[in-house]
């Protein structure tokens, strides 16, 4: 009986070649579709939400836009400047091509939260009821990305000789693939799915009206938490994290803790919850 998981998913789901999708070659991929559905139910448990609220889809559109913006911008500007700064500074064209992959959840995450602000801003809303609502969601699409990464075969971890070890057999680098690995993807997607179920709860355990920093503060403290742990048996992503007691990843996840714990002891300090408001 094998004592490892051999991995070979092929990441194109189909592929329309450029004899007959006449403006050259289309390929329809996992993480492409995984990236889409965690916008697609994202908007679904935000619309429950913001209706129980009394707020437009109008304002949820709006939101949505920004989230996709910022979101794309935010993981792949973070991937090029945290891992790679050296290169992409160098050959700044290459920090377009998005579909070459370099996307980082670290980037993503700061993308979010200036997306959000100039959201909040621009409809009069505050900036922590908004970031209380679309964390939710975000530890949804956590679940979608990971699993994404797994189709990909990328972003797995060190050698394992656990049962459930995955030999990635489509990954192009062979040094990585010789060997069973911890599928990190799994460890993390399912950590984030787990998060979503228990913000989701909160916030109608509280009527849809929880203390304003609450949500966002479980947030970042459970999922970057998280993530600090698991990079413990992360492959690194660069040659120069290889040396680092901690890696880049890591560094990044330790003031998001640090501000979660924060939010947590201030909104567990204020003796009324604030009304969500209303448009």
């Amino acid at each position: 009986m094998l004592n490892y998981i051999v991995w070979r998913v092929n990441p194109e789901i189909f592929s329309i070649p450029s004899d007959i999708w006449l403006v050259g070659g289309l390929e329809i991929r996992w993480y492409g579709l995984l990236f889409a559905l965690s916008f697609i139910f994202g908007y679904y448990f935000m619309q429950k939400m913001f209706r129980h609220e009394g707020v437009s889809d109008k304002v949820l559109d709006e939101l949505t836009t920004y989230m996709i913006i910022f979101t794309i911008l935010g993981a792949r500007l973070g991937h090029c400047f945290f891992y790679e700064p050296d290169y992409y500074l160098a050959h700044p064209i290459e920090i377009l091509k998005i579909w070459e992959g370099g996307l980082a959840s670290h980037g993503a995450a700061i993308g979010i939260l200036l997306g959000l602000y100039f959201f909040s801003r621009k409809n009069n809303k505050p900036y922590l009821w908004t970031l209380d609502r679309v964390v939710i969601v975000v530890a949804l699409a956590g679940f979608f990305i990971r699993t994404g990464n797994l189709m990909n075969s990328e972003i797995f971890g060190n050698v394992t000789t656990l049962p459930w070890g995955f030999y990635f057999v489509n990954y192009y680098d062979p040094e990585y693939t010789t060997d069973p690995r911890h599928p990190t993807q799994i460890y993390e997607g399912l950590s984030y799915l787990l998060l979503f179920f228990f913000l989701y709860r909160y916030y109608w355990k509280h009527e849809g009206h929880p203390k304003q920093g609450m949500i966002f503060g479980y947030f970042l403290t459970i999922l970057f938490s998280v993530r600090f742990l698991i990079e413990f048996i992360k492959v690194p992503q660069v040659g120069f994290e290889e040396h680092m007691t901690l890696n880049m990843g890591q560094w990044l996840s330790i003031p998001f803790i640090l501000i979660g714990i924060f939010l947590l002891y201030w909104s567990n300090k204020r003796t009324e919850p604030t009304p969500a408001p209303k448009k």
